[in-house]
C-alpha cells in the first residue's frame, strides 16, 4: 500500500470534497478535515511503529524504507538530451521524526481550528492544502517535487494570515509572503544549476545503449559509464539530466566542467559556484526557520495569526527550514558547508542570544514565544555547523522536540485570548487563583522550553553543546567560546519565562478589566484534549529520548560520515 501518497493525496481529495458541501452543510468541513488528519495520524503511527532502525537512507534510495518511485515528466530536449523529473517518496531517520510530529501537531491545530466561525469551507481547504503541502516537503527525494510542496506552503498561509488574521493582518501576511518568496528564488537558482550538473547514471546508461532497460542495469555498466562520462567520450544529447536530491550527493554523476562540478573553471565574483550556491541555499532555508538576521518576519506572522496557524507555523513549517538545510544544503555542498561552518555557528550563537533577549523585552505574550522559537532555531544552526553526531542528533532533536512545545505555548497564549481578546503581559496578575490548571499546565510548557531536565528540550540541547563543543577538537569547524556564549542564551531564557510566570500568574489576584473575571474560567473539555497530548508529549520524549534518537541514528550516522568524509 503507498502510504506516502496516501498521506499526501487524503488533504487533497478533501478539499474538493469540503468544496462540495452545500452552504447549509459548511461546519461538515471541520469534520471532515479532522478526520484526514486523524487518518494521517494513524499512518504515521503505522509508519513509526514499522519504521526499522538499522537502514540509514540519506545517500542510497535502497536505504530509505516505503520507497514510492514513479517516473513523473519526461521528454526530449533534442541536442541538450533528456529532460527527466521522478515522483519519489521514502522515509529515513532525517524525516521519520517529522512525519510523526507533523501528523500530531495538524491533528491538534485542526481540533483547535473548531473556534472558526466566518468562510469556514475556506479556512478548512487552505489548512488541508497546507498539510500536503508540509507532508510533501517531508517526504520528497527529488527536487522538483520538494520545491512545488516548497511553494505550494506559501499561499495557504498568506490567504489563512491575510483573512483570518488580526487588525495588521495584511501587513504581516504580506510580509510572510515576501522573504518566503524571496528565499524561494534562491533555491530555484541552485535548483537549476544542480538539474544542468547531475546525470542520472541509471537513465543515461540506458540512454547510452549500455542496458536495454532500467532494470537491467548493473553496476558494471554504471563503471563503464562513469568513465565514459570522465572521458568526455558520451554525446550531450544522450544526457539525462535529474532533479534527484540522492544522485545529486554523489561527485560521480555530475558532468565535468558543469557549473556545479568540483572541477569547474567558472569563477562568479571570485568565488565558486558551489559554495554561492551553498550561500543561497541557506539563505532560502535560513528564512523559513528563522535564523537571525532573515527572521522579522515571523513575530509579525505569529503575532497576527489565528491560534491555529501559529500552532502549525511554529510546531512544523519553521521545521521544513531546518530539514531542508540537512537533505539539501548539507548533503549535496558539505565540502562548501564546511568552510562557512563558522559563520552558520555565529549565526546560531546570536540568534540564540538575540532572540532570547528579544523575547525578555516583549510585553506581548504571544510575540515573547515567537522570539523564543528564533532563539531555540538557532540551536538548529549551532548543531549542524559542528559536523559531529551529537551536534547531528540534537539538532534533529530539537525541530522535534520544539514542534511539541511550541505549539503547546501558542495554543496556551490562545487559551487567554479567545476569552480577553488581550495578550499583554502587564494586564494580568494572579492568573493561578482563577485558573490553577491552565497555570499549571502554563508551568509545563514554560519549564519544557527553557530546557529544565526530564522534558525534551533538556536533551535536544545537552546534544547540541555537546557535539558543538568537541567539534574544535574533533574538526575545527565551531570554536568553544561560541558555545560558551550561546549557554548565555539558556539563563536568558530562564529569565524571561520565570518572570512571566511571577507577573502573569502568582500574587494577588488583578486584571486590567474587571469585566473580564467572569470570562477568565478554567480550560474547557476542548483545550484539555489539544494541551494534554503536547505537554505528554514533551515530558515522554525527555524521559525516554532514545524513542526517538533511535529512529535517527543510523541516518545521522551516514549523514555525519559523508559530511566528513568531504573534508579529509
Amino acid at each position: 500500500m503507498n502510504l506516502l501518497s496516501l498521506i499526501i493525496g487524503l488533504p487533497l481529495l478533501a478539499i474538493l470534497l469540503v468544496w462540495a458541501l452545500p452552504e447549509s452543510k459548511v461546519q461538515l468541513a471541520k469534520w471532515i478535515a479532522l478526520a484526514v488528519t486523524g487518518v494521517q495520524l494513524v499512518i504515521a503511527g503505522v509508519i513509526w511503529q514499522n519504521f526499522d532502525e538499522s537502514k540509514a537512507g540519506v545517500l542510497s534510495l535502497d536505504a530509505f524504507q516505503f520507497v514510492e518511485k514513479y517516473e513523473w515528466i519526461q521528454f526530449s530536449l533534442g541536442s541538450l538530451g533528456l529532460f527527466s523529473a521522478d515522483y519519489v517518496l521514502g522515509v529515513d531517520g532525517l524525516s521519520v521524526t517529522m512525519v510523526l510530529l507533523s501528523a500530531i501537531v495538524l491533528l491538534i491545530a485542526t481540533i483547535s481550528s473548531f473556534s472558526i466561525k466566518e468562510k469556514v469551507k475556506g479556512f478548512f481547504s487552505l489548512i488541508l492544502l497546507l498539510n500536503a503541502a508540509i507532508y510533501g516537503c517531508f517526504l520528497s527525494l527529488d527536487f522538483l517535487l520538494f520545491y512545488v510542496f516548497f511553494e505550494f506552503m506559501l499561499l495557504p498561509m498568506y490567504f489563512l494570515i491575510g483573512i483570518w488574521g488580526g487588525p495588521r493582518r495584511e501587513y504581516a501576511s504580506i510580509k510572510f509572503f515576501i522573504y518566503t518568496l524571496v528565499g524561494s528564488i534562491f533555491i530555484l537558482l541552485v535548483m537549476i544549476g544542480l538539474y544542468s550538473s547531475v546525470l542520472d547514471p541509471v537513465k543515461t546508461a540506458v540512454e547510452a545503449g549500455l542496458a536495454p532497460t532500467i532494470e537491467a542495469v548493473t553496476a558494471g555498466n554504471l563503471e563503464v559509464l562513469y568513465q565514459m562520462i570522465q572521458n568526455g567520450e558520451l554525446p550531450e544529447q544522450q544526457f539525462v539530466h535529474t532533479f534527484s536530491l540522492l544522485h545529486m550527493t554523489d561527485l560521480k554523476n555530475y558532468i565535468p566542467g558543469a557549473i556545479f562540478s568540483t572541477d569547474t573553471a567558472i569563477s562568479i565574483f571570485s568565488y565558486s559556484p558551489r559554495f554561492l550556491a551553498f550561500v543561497a541555499l541557506f539563505i532560502g532555508f535560513a528564512v523559513k526557520l528563522p535564523a537571525v538576521p532573515f527572521h522579522t518576519w515571523l513575530p509579525d506572522a505569529h503575532v497576527e495569526a489565528p491560534t491555529p496557524i501559529s500552532v502549525i507555523l511554529a510546531g512544523v513549517l519553521l521545521k521544513v527550514g531546518g530539514y531542508g538545510l540537512m537533505r539539501i544544503g548539507y548533503s549535496i555542498f558539505p565540502d562548501t558547508a564546511a568552510e562557512l561552518s563558522w559563520w552558520v555557528a555565529l549565526l546560531g550563537m546570536i540568534s540564540i542570544v538575540y532572540g532570547a533577549y528579544n523575547a525578555l523585552a516583549m510585553k506581548d505574550l504571544k510575540k515573547m514565544i515567537a522570539y523564543s522559537s528564533v532563539s531555540h532555531m538557532g540551536f538548529i544552526l549551532l548543531g549542524v555547523a559542528s559536523y559531529t553526531v551529537e551536534g547531528f542528533n540534537g539538532a534533529i532533536y530539537q525541530m522535534f522536540s520544539h514542534g511539541f512545545i511550541s505549539a503547546l505555548l501558542f495554543l496556551l497564549v490562545g487559551v487567554v485570548y479567545d476569552r480577553t481578546h488581550d495578550r499583554m503581559i502587564e494586564h494580568y496578575r494572579g492568573l493561578a487563583s482563577k485558573m490553577p490548571y491552565y497555570t499549571a499546565i502554563v508551568i509545563v510548557g514554560f519549564f519544557a522550553s527553557l530546557g529544565l531536565p526530564a522534558f525534551s528540550g533538556f536533551i535536544a540541547e545537552i546534544l547540541v553543546f555537546l557535539g558543538s563543543f568537541a567539534s574544535e577538537t574533533l574538526n575545527g569547524l565551531v570554536p568553544r567560546w561560541m558555545v560558551v556564549v550561546s549557554i548565555l542564551g539558556i539563563v536568558l531564557t530562564a529569565a524571561y519565562y520565570l518572570w512571566t510566570l511571577q507577573r502573569m500568574f502568582f500574587g494577588n489576584y488583578w486584571v486590567k478589566n474587571e469585566s473580564w473575571t467572569n470570562e477568565l474560567t478554567d480550560l474547557t473539555p476542548r483545550e484539555y484534549i489539544i494541551l494534554l497530548p503536547l505537554a505528554f508529549g514533551a515530558l515522554l520524549f525527555g524521559i525516554l529520548p532514545n524513542l526517538a534518537i533511535d529512529k535517527m541514528s543510523a541516518s545521522v550516522l551516514t549523514l555525519v560520515e559523508h559530511l566528513n568524509q568531504a573534508i579529509k
